[in-house]
């Protein structure tokens, strides 16, 4: 990492312990508790952060709390990834990670420092939609939209991975991004055409 000599479980832990030196101070109104103590004498300082997003490189300086999806949104202004539930279930934040999804209001920005980072924004070359964000359109696999940007980022790395070969496969492997407009059948139709258009797999 670029920038510090920090260790994981040192980011982890200044996190945590200024994260309870919070709640300590806002579950005694009125006193002085030694976590609250601790916490207004011991926040952890900013780290510098490289990130590499949509192939471009973004050196910052971040509270170690900070999550990746608050970096994309809050400070690169990146807000196709979606904030939903919070605790990785929703799938709204799906992004890729050097190729492999993941759910960024899980990851540390901190963690995550120069690894390569691909948003929804990411996806199109030009005014060239990406294969998938194509056949969304086309089989109108979105109805809010709101889950619209984790579903596709998780579709492309479903294809990628070579779990498209049946509706079913991708269902099973697409589980992890709820849809509250049940657009399910569309989307699972989406990510066919866009496997098939990509020669990914045969259309049986």
């Amino acid at each position: 990492m670029a920038n510090s000599n920090l260790t994981r479980r040192e980011i982890l832990e200044a996190a945590a312990a200024s994260g309870g030196a919070l709640v300590g101070g806002q579950l005694m109104p009125g006193t002085t508790s030694p976590a609250a103590a601790q916490g207004a004498a011991g926040i952890p300082s900013p780290l510098e952060v490289v990130l590499r997003v949509n192939g471009a490189e973004h050196r910052m300086t971040l509270d170690p709390r900070t999550t990746l999806l608050d970096a994309l949104r809050e400070h690169l202004h990146l807000t196709g990834s979606k904030k939903g539930c919070g605790l990785g279930q929703c799938g709204a934040c799906t992004v890729l990670m050097d190729g492999k999804r993941v759910k960024s209001c899980l990851s540390l920005a901190a963690l995550v420092d120069g690894r390569e980072i691909t948003t929804i924004e990411g996806l199109a070359q030009g005014e060239q939609l990406h294969p998938l964000q194509a056949a969304f359109i086309e089989r109108d696999a979105f109805q809010c939209g709101y889950c619209t940007s984790g579903q596709i980022m998780a579709g492309v790395a479903c294809i990628a991975e070579g779990h498209a070969g049946s509706a079913q496969e991708i269902r099973d492997w697409m589980s992890g991004n709820l849809c509250r407009c049940g657009a399910y059948d569309h989307i699972v139709g989406a990510i066919q055409d866009a496997a098939a258009a990509t020669g990914s797999v045969r259309r049986g």
